[in-house]
C-alpha cells in the first residue's frame, strides 16, 4: 500500500498516486524489509526537481515497474529538503559507489539501511551505455538472491569507508581538522584574534587567516570565466557563499581586496544581466545549464534567493562606498568585441543602481510568489509548468517575438523588435530573456516600455507548482537578508515583512526549547531542526534586532544559540541533536560539514552567529567558540577555496573586529541620519544597536551609553572599547 497520501511533504504527496507502494522513511518500512528479507529501494528528490518528475512519469507511473518493485523491494520516498540528514548520508554513499550524485537519487539498501548500489536518474530504456531502470532492478535482485555475501561485503565496505568524515570540526582544540591529520588549538580572550593551530600566538594566527583569504582570492580569480562571468564552466551555479566572502574582503585595503571587488562585481553583473535572473518577475533560478548563463534550470529556490539577496544588499553598500573601485574597473575593461552570443565586451561590475533594482525585483517576487499566509515563505517553485497535462520545463519564463509585440502594442513594433534582439529572443519559437550584458540607457527605456505588458501576459499564464513547506533555516536566511535590505535601501515596508516572518518562526517552529525544521499550514511537523536551522535562525534574529532595536529578537537569538549547544558533544560538532547515526546510514554524515554547498555551511552559520552575539555582549565564551570553529580554515581554504566561502566570510568579520556601532538618542531625523550612515558601512559583519535611552538596554553594548538629553550620538567600538562618540554624520563616517 502506498503510504504517502497523509504526508505533509508536497514532494511525497506528488507520489501518493503512483502505483508504487511508497513508504515514508520510518522504522515500519525497514521492519517490513527485514521481515520479508528484501532490499530497500530508496528514492530521494524534492518538489521542484525536473528530473525527479521525468523519472516519476517514465518509471514510477509504470504499472509493470510498480509490480516488480512491490514483489522484490520495499520502496521508500524521501524529501531531501525535509530530511537533509537522510539526503546527506546517502549522497555520501551514492558518490562513493557511483562517482557522482544528484537528484533523483536512487539507492539500494540492506534492510539494516546500509547502501550497496546507487545511482541517480535511470531511463526507462537502455540509453547511451546507461542501463534502464528495469535492468538495474533486475540486476539488484539477482545479486541479492544469488550473491548475498558479495552484497553484504559491499555494504559493509561502504559503511566502513564512510564511518568518519574527511573533516571533523572540533571545538576543544583536539583533533580539530581532517580526520587523518589532527591539529591543536588554544583559547584566546575577546579581541585577541582567532585561536592559532600553531600555538597560542594570535598574531601568527591572524597572519594565517589573512594569507588564507588572499590565497582564496587568487584561486577564485584563476577559476573565473573571463568572458561569461562567474566561475568554472557549464553547468554554472551561483557561488553565493563565495560572493559573500569576496564582498567582505573587498571592503579592506590592498591588492587582494581590489581583486575581490572585481570578482564579486563581475559575477553579480553576469548573473543579474542574464536569463538566470527572471527579467520580468524577479528572482534567480537554481543554475544555468550553459556557461553564458543563457539557459537556466528553471526551479526557483528560497535558499538561493535569500542568499543572493543578502549578497546584493552588501554589494550595494560596498559599491556605493567605493565608487573609485567601480570607476577603475570600468576604465580597465576591454572594449574589443568577444565571442559571446549577446555581449560586446567582457563583464563589468554591477553598478549600484542596477544592484538596487535587482534587490527590489527579488523582494517583490518573494513577497508575491513565495510568501504564505502568516508571513513565512515557501520553499520553491517547480522547474516545470504543467501545460495541457504535460510537464514543460521553463514554459512560464519563455517568450516569443509575437508576445513581445503584443506587450508593446500597436505603435511599438520597432521597440519589440529591438527588445527581442538585445534580449536574445529567437526569430521563431520562444526562449528566455537573456541580455547577456548591461543594457544601455536607450535599451533600458525600450525594455521598461514593454515590461508592464509582459507582466500582464505572465499573470495570465499557468505557473509552476509551489512547494509550501516552510523550512526554518531558509526562512532564517531570508529573515537576515530582508531585515538588512530594509535598512540599506530604506524600505520600511520590508522591515514589517521581516518582523511578520520572525513572529511566524518563533510562534510555529519554537516550542520553548526545541526548534522544528519544517512546518506546513502553520503547524510544525517532522524532525527537530538541524544545526543549520538553529544557526541560520539565530543569525536572522540577530539581524532583525539590529534593524528594529527590539530586544525581544535579540533574546530569542540568544535562546537559539543556547539550545544549539546540543550540537557540540565531547568537542565534536554534529549536524543533528544527539549526533546519532540513522540506522545503517553512513555514520560520517552525522558530523557537521565545514564546507559550503548552495548555501553557507552550518559550521560557518554557527560561527557567524556566535561572533555577532559576542560583539553585542562582549562574551568571551561565544567569541572563543567562534574562533575555534575557524581553527582549520587556512587548510580548508587552501584545499577548496570556493567551498570555504562561508568560513572565510566569518574570518573577515573577526579580523575587522567586527565593528560595533551603537546609536543612542531620541527618535527623529538626527538619529535616523546616524543610523542610515551606520547601515551604509561595508565593514564586514558590523553590528548595529539603537536605543532611545528608556528602560533597560537590550544588549551590553548599549550599557552606560544612555543619552544625557543632548543630540543623538553614535559610538563606534571594537571589543567593547569605543572611540569618542560622534554627533554628526561626517564624524561617524570618519570613525567607520
Amino acid at each position: 500500500m502506498n503510504r504517502l497520501a497523509g504526508e505533509p511533504s508536497a514532494y511525497l504527496r506528488q507520489h501518493a498516486g503512483n502505483p508504487v507502494d511508497w513508504q515514508p522513511f520510518d522504522e515500519a518500512a525497514f521492519a517490513e524489509a527485514r521481515a520479508r528479507n528484501v532490499p530497500v529501494f530508496l528514492s530521494i528528490g524534492y518538489a521542484a526537481c525536473h528530473w525527479c518528475h521525468v523519472m516519476a512519469g517514465e518509471s514510477f507511473e509504470d504499472p509493470a515497474i510498480a509490480a516488480y518493485l512491490r514483489g522484490h523491494f520495499v520502496s521508500i520516498k524521501v524529501d531531501r529538503e525535509e530530511r537533509p540528514d537522510v539526503d546527506d548520508a546517502y549522497m555520501a554513499a551514492t558518490q562513493a559507489l557511483s562517482g557522482q550524485g544528484g537528484w533523483p537519487m536512487s539507492v539500494f539498501l540492506t534492510p539494516s539501511g546500509q547502501a550497496f548500489y546507487a545511482g541517480t536518474y535511470f531511463p526507462p530504456q537502455q540509453l547511451s551505455g546507461r542501463p534502464s531502470f528495469r535492468q538495474v532492478l533486475e540486476a539488484v535482485v539477482e545479486a541479492w538472491t544469488q550473491r548475498p555475501e558479495e552484497v553484504q561485503a559491499t555494504a559493509a565496505a561502504v559503511a566502513a569507508a564512510l564511518a568518519d568524515p574527511v573533516w571533523r570540526v572540533r571545538t576543544d582544540g583536539a583533533a580539530a581538522g581532517a580526520a587523518t591529520g589532527p591539529a591543536t588549538g588554544a583559547a584566546a580572550g575577546p579581541g585577541a584574534g582567532p585561536v592559532s593551530p600553531e600555538g597560542s600566538d594570535p598574531a601568527v594566527w591572524a597572519r594565517s587567516l589573512s594569507a588564507a583569504a588572499a590565497g582564496a582570492v587568487v584561486a577564485m580569480a584563476a577559476a573565473e570565466d573571463p568572458v561569461q562571468g562567474g566561475f568554472g564552466t557549464a553547468p554554472k551555479f551561483p557561488p553565493t557563499p563565495g560572493l559573500e566572502f569576496l564582498v567582505r574582503h573587498a571592503a579592506g585595503p590592498g591588492e587582494s581586496a581590489r581583486q575581490a571587488f572585481g570578482l564579486a562585481g563581475r559575477t553579480l553583473g553576469a548573473m543579474v544581466n542574464s536569463a538566470l535572473f527572471d527579467q520580468v518577475g524577479g528572482g534567480f533560478a537554481r543554475y544555468s545549464v550553459t556557461a553564458d548563463w543563457s539557459e537556466p534550470h528553471y526551479e526557483k529556490m528560497l535558499y538561493d534567493n535569500a542568499g543572493l539577496l543578502r549578497v546584493l544588499v552588501h554589494w550595494v553598500r560596498l559599491a556605493e562606498a567605493r565608487p573609485e573601485g567601480l570607476a577603475a574597473l570600468e576604465a580597465a575593461a576591454p572594449v574589443e568585441p568577444v565571442h559571446h552570443i549577446h555581449a560586446t565586451a567582457r563583464p563589468v561590475p554591477l553598478p549600484p543602481a542596477e544592484a538596487r533594482r535587482a534587490v527590489a525585483a527579488t523582494v517583490t517576487w518573494l513577497l508575491a510568489e513565495l510568501r504564505l499566509p502568516g508571513g513565512a515563505f515557501a520553499s520553491s517553485l517547480d522547474a516545470d509548468t504543467v501545460v495541457d497535462g504535460v510537464h514543460r520545463e521553463g514554459a512560464s519564463y519563455k517568450w516569443s517575438l509575437a508576445e513581445l509585440r503584443r506587450a508593446a502594442g500597436a505603435e511599438g513594433a520597432a521597440a519589440a523588435s529591438a527588445v527581442g534582439h538585445f534580449m536574445g529572443i529567437p526569430a521563431s519559437g520562444a526562449g528566455p530573456l537573456h541580455p547577456g550584458r548591461a543594457l544601455t540607457a536607450a535599451e533600458r527605456a525600450a525594455w521598461e516600455r514593454l515590461l508592464p505588458g509582459l507582466r500582464e501576459q505572465r499573470a495570465a499564464r499557468a505557473m509552476p507548482a509551489r512547494d509550501d513547506k516552510v523550512v526554518a533555516s531558509w526562512n532564517g536566511m531570508l529573515l537576515a537578508a530582508l531585515a538588512e535590505a530594509a535598512m540599506v535601501l530604506d524600505e520600511p515596508g520590508w522591515l514589517g515583512d521581516a518582523v511578520e516572518l520572525g513572529r511566524y518562526v518563533r510562534r510555529v517552529h519554537w516550542d520553548g526549547g526545541m526548534l522544528r525544521r519544517v512546518s506546513h499550514d502553520g503547524r510544525a511537523q517532522g524532525i527537530e531542526g538541524l544545526l543549520e536551522d538553529y544557526a541560520a535562525c539565530a543569525d536572522g534574529f540577530l539581524a532583525l534586532y539590529a534593524a528594529t532595536g527590539d530586544g525581544q529578537w535579540f533574546d530569542f537569538a540568544a535562546a537559539l544559540l543556547a539550545a544549539a549547544q546540543k550540537f557540540v558533544q565531547d568537542g565534536t560538532v554534529f549536524n543533528s541533536a544527539g549526533g546519532a547515526a540513522l540506522g545503517g546510514a553512513p555514520a560520517g554524515a552525522r558530523f557537521a560539514d565545514p564546507f559550503d554547498n548552495a548555501t553557507t555551511g552550518p559550521v560557518a552559520l554557527l560561527a557567524g552567529s556566535l561572533a555577532t552575539f559576542a560583539a553585542y555582549t562582549g562574551s568571551t565564551e561565544h567569541r572563543v567558540l567562534a574562533e575555534r570553529l575557524l581553527a582549520t580554515l587556512p587548510e580548508l581554504a587552501r584545499r577548496a577555496p570556493r567551498s570555504a566561502g562561508g568560513l572565510l566570510a566569518v574570518g573577515q568579520a573577526l579580523a575587522a573586529g567586527p565593528v560595533e556601532t551603537a546609536v543612542v538618542g531620541a527618535p527623529g531625523p538626527e538619529r535616523e541620519s546616524l543610523l542610515r550612515r551606520a547601515w551604509a558601512s561595508p565593514s564586514p559583519g558590523m553590528v548595529v544597536a539603537v536605543w532611545d535611552g528608556t528602560g533597560a538596554p537590550a544588549v551590553p553594548l548599549l550599557e552606560g551609553r544612555a543619552p544625557a538629553g543632548g543630540p543623538p550620538l553614535a559610538y563606534v567600538c571594537r571589543n567593547m572599547v569605543c572611540a569618542r562618540p560622534a554627533a554628526s554624520v561626517e564624524e561617524l563616517a570618519r570613525l567607520l
